[in-house]
């Protein structure tokens, strides 16, 4: 009997244990619950596109200083780099020659005056002699024809004197335009108005308002021309907008340590052709700079408005990898189950990119834990807002 009973308790001993470590397998291999992913839903609207471009700054006159007359550079009469004022007086080249030449031409003059008034009183003594026929008709054409002579020498003596007075006065170098003045191109002594000289002293710029020249490639002035053409039939309020954006001043420019010109632009040129070497127009914007900060010579960036993408796909930049070139991204399926999507991009704004093929409207995508991810995961997609710079609300 103890024998039976020691047997019942060995054995139920032994089903305890049994059934406690099937127990145990059955609960180690319950399958974990699906991890949750962060997700985003892509956004489809109308964005405006920007780019940027290089330019090179211009005064609004960028006038050179010429030595209109050769000789020797006598006087400067300005501080470099300083304002002046329209009329202002610059330089001053050595006048003995042309004074003379004015001389010169003042006695032939009076010498042409002197002929006029002797051809006029001969012609006053051969009329009534004339008249009375005391001398003969060729006499009066020749007192006629000889008076005009003189006439006509009197008034190239004058011309010729104007002619030397105003090449007199350019010995005298002034400002035409109110602005700055650079360094001399010429010092006191040098002889000037004549190659190898300097014949451009000096130039004289204003500055109130600069001129920016950039090139845009032709791709993008076709999509700036046809977007400045409908402006005049915009109607609904994306186009509105549109509206807004291609008016005046809507240019930023972006200087050379980054920082942004508090004043905007407009372009107020675009060249007649496309440049067949580069395949680039040449376009100009100007800008107010009444604190003269910017000066000609400068190089910065143009950052202007080219287009309005027509609903466009937006999805954050850090859902994408970039291997090679190729940019690619996860999303999460009607089954809540990871795909691995190849994507192609357009431009950025902001913190997100354009997605011109790959995903549609409203697919979920992978915003965090992208590394711990893969192909046909099963997850639980928790859908998160952002603000329109890609930022968690």
């Amino acid at each position: 009997m103890k024998k039976i009973h020691y047997f019942i308790r060995r054995f139920i001993l032994i089903a305890v244990v049994v059934f406690t470590f099937f127990a145990c397998k059955n609960e180690q291999q319950a399958p974990p619950p699906p991890p949750e992913i962060p997700v985003v839903e892509v956004i489809q609207k109308d964005v405006p596109i920007y780019q940027e471009f290089v330019g090179q700054v211009y005064g609004l006159y960028d006038i050179p200083i010429r030595a209109r007359v050769e000789g020797w550079l006598e006087g400067i009469y300005f501080k470099e780099g300083s304002p002046v004022c329209k009329g202002q007086h610059l330089y001053s080249i050595d006048p003995e020659t042309y004074e003379a030449r004015v001389a010169e031409k003042e006695s032939a003059l009076a010498e042409a005056e002197t002929n006029l008034v002797k051809a006029q009183n001969d012609l006053r003594r051969i009329k009534p002699l004339a008249e009375m026929n005391a001398v003969s008709q060729s006499d009066l054409d020749a007192a006629l024809a000889n008076e005009g002579a003189c006439e006509a020498s009197v008034k190239a003596a004058k011309a010729n004197l104007r002619a030397a007075n105003i090449e007199l006065s350019y010995t005298n170098v002034k400002s035409p335009i109110d602005g700055i003045i650079g360094k001399t191109k010429a010092k006191v002594g040098e002889f000037v108005g004549k190659d190898p000289n300097p014949v451009i002293l000096n130039v004289v710029s204003t500055i109130d308002t600069i001129r920016v020249q950039f090139f845009l490639a032709e791709n993008y002035y076709l999509a700036y021309a046809r977007g400045a053409a409908r402006i005049d039939s915009l109607k609904n309020g994306r186009q509105a907008r549109q509206e807004l954006e291609y008016g005046e001043r809507n240019l930023e420019l972006i200087l050379s340590d980054n920082s942004v010109f508090k004043f905007k632009g407009k372009v107020d040129f675009i060249d007649r052709q496309v440049d067949p070497t580069t395949g680039c127009i040449l376009l100009q914007a100007s800008f107010p700079n009444p604190e003269k900060i910017l000066r000609p010579g400068q190089f910065a960036r143009i950052k202007g408005l080219i287009y309005i993408e027509d609903n466009a796909l937006l999805v954050p930049q850090r859902c994408l990898s970039e291997l090679q070139g190729k940019y690619s991204l996860y999303v999460v399926n009607d089954s809540s189950k990871i795909e691995r999507r190849d994507v192609e991009t357009g431009s950025t704004i902001d913190s997100f990119w354009v997605i011109t093929k790959g995903v549609s409207q409203g697919e979920k995508v992978v915003y965090e834990g992208i590394q711990q991810v893969g192909e046909g995961m099963t997850v639980s997609p928790e859908v998160i807002e952002l603000d329109e710079k890609g930022q968690k609300k």
